[in-house]
């Protein structure tokens, strides 16, 4: 009987206990939410401190001196109109001084503002420092460089030779350093600039058929990349722009090898497909609201955004899916290691209504006359 009442007055005791109150531990459940309440408060306080960073930095692009490189046509086009229309003073360059001519008329009829062009080859080391000194002299230090010239090169690896992956690197990655440091004494001098280096979601994501170009544009991200670190405290902000597939009509000034008309095709019918590709004029709509914020990258599309942040976190994953997906794509052969632009790889399945977006495109962004395969 005794043992038996001790046990009962224990109890007792307890229960006692947990009625006077005594605390109880925590339940997972609880632990959770509060978890979530704190992210979520974290997750927020970014947010605004994004926000209002991106405010502080927003600049007033009247009368700021642009200089927009491959501007003849394409996106460089577009930025280059957009930028007139905010008040800029702009000035555009490229090669071919017809195309420069009729961009500048189209600039001029859409705007009623007038650019100053130049043409010129950036792959020529000489060039970037007469080219500012030009646009000094008539509208003053350089404030903003947009880095867009650029060529497209299509073709299996084997049609690829080295004198292809040394074109690309030219004008993907040394004419934008060249550029820069022609830029850099008046941003520094001044306190002030905004350098842009359009790459592309190849140069995060390098894809068959494309190697030439993936890996100058890979090239042009990691320099981008680092000249914002190095640039930011001098006030100087540098904006990395990966675009993914756009409509700008650029195909049919591409350089396509080996079997020209096929893989003309298919990179045609891609750049047309709404929902994988991205009308041009929303992309430089976003590439200028990045320049005006100084963002330090901008990926313009939602595909080209998915396809990056898979990488990201599973690139073994998404090498081997691409290696299936090369199967799929021409073999060599046709012309090997020749070359054909895409206006000369024409066949009834790129006439027709599937590359009607690419098509009017290419009227839109002034890609239709001259063919030297560089925008």
């Amino acid at each position: 009987m005794d043992g038996h009442h001790t046990v009962m007055a224990g109890d007792d005791r307890g229960r006692g206990a947990s009625e006077r109150g005594a605390p109880a531990a925590p339940s997972s459940a609880g632990a959770a939410a509060a978890l979530g309440v704190a992210a979520l408060a974290a997750v927020g306080a970014v947010a605004l401190l994004s926000a209002f960073t991106r405010h502080r930095r927003r600049i007033d692009l009247r009368d700021r001196v642009a200089l927009v490189t491959g501007g003849s046509r394409g996106l460089g086009f577009l930025l280059a109109r957009r930028l007139a229309d905010e008040g800029a003073r702009v000035a555009i360059c490229a090669r071919d001084r017809e195309d420069l001519e009729r961009a500048r008329q189209m600039i001029w009829d859409d705007t009623g503002r007038d650019v100053l062009i130049f043409a010129c080859d950036l792959t020529d080391p000489e060039q970037p420092a007469s080219l500012f000194e030009y646009v000094r002299e008539r509208l003053g230090p350089v404030e903003i460089l947009v880095n867009n010239a650029g060529t497209i090169q299509v073709g299996p690896m084997d049609t690829m030779t080295e004198a292809d992956f040394e074109g690309a690197f030219a004008l993907h990655f040394w004419a934008p350093y060249r550029m820069t440091q022609a830029a850099l004494p008046d941003m520094r001098r001044n306190g002030f600039g905004r350098i842009v280096n359009i790459s592309s979601i190849g140069g995060k994501v390098s894809v068959p058929h494309l190697l030439p170009y993936s890996a100058s544009k890979f090239a042009l991200v990691g320099y981008s990349e680092g000249l914002r670190s190095e640039l930011l405290p001098e006030g100087i902000f540098v904006t990395t722009v990966c675009p993914g597939l756009m409509r700008t009509g650029s195909p049919r000034n591409a350089e396509f090898k080996g079997q020209h008309e096929k893989e003309y095709a298919w990179f045609a019918l891609s750049d047309s497909l709404p929902g994988l590709s991205q009308s041009a004029d929303a992309a430089a709509e976003r590439v200028l609201d990045a320049l005006v914020h100084g963002d330090a990258e901008v990926v313009t599309s939602l595909p080209a955004q998915i396809l990056a942040l898979v990488h990201g976190v599973f690139p073994g994953a998404v090498a081997d899916g691409l290696s299936l997906a090369q199967r799929f794509l021409p073999d060599p052969g046709g012309i090997g290691t020749g070359r054909r632009a895409g206006h000369q790889s024409e066949t009834p399945l790129t006439r027709s209504p599937l590359t009607a977006l690419t098509r009017r495109a290419e009227v839109d962004n002034n890609q239709r006359a001259g063919a030297n395969g560089h925008s």
